[in-house]
């Protein structure tokens, strides 16, 4: 297992075990965590699971692709270490993750 922390725009603070192979967003759903609503499902077709990357892991998840850049377009609050957590594939190396969520998806 891997541990996603995830936070809120208020500082609450969730760590969760999350299973390499599946997605930040899949854990954040399963787990019920606030502010990671996925509306579409993890299709990469809505900037519902939006978040900001801790700076310490922005190498490590990579950069957006096009596709998810063009969703990334029409979520608020957009900035540089923005990710939809359906985009970011769990592996060991992102033991420790820290993502938060935009205070407009609460």
């Amino acid at each position: 297992m891997v541990k996603i922390i995830y936070k809120d725009h208020e500082g609450g603070v969730r760590e969760i075990d999350a299973q390499p192979g599946e997605t930040v967003m899949e854990t954040a759903i399963k787990n019920s965590v606030p502010g990671i609503d996925a509306d579409c499902g993890g299709a990469c077709a809505c900037a519902t699971c939006h978040v900001y990357v801790d700076e310490a892991f922005m190498d490590k998840v990579g950069s957006p692709e096009d596709m998810e850049q063009s969703m990334l377009d029409f979520a608020e609050n957009v900035q540089p270490n923005s990710r939809l957590s359906c985009q970011i594939t769990v592996s060991d190396t992102l033991e420790g993750l820290t993502v938060t969520t935009p205070e407009s998806q609460h």
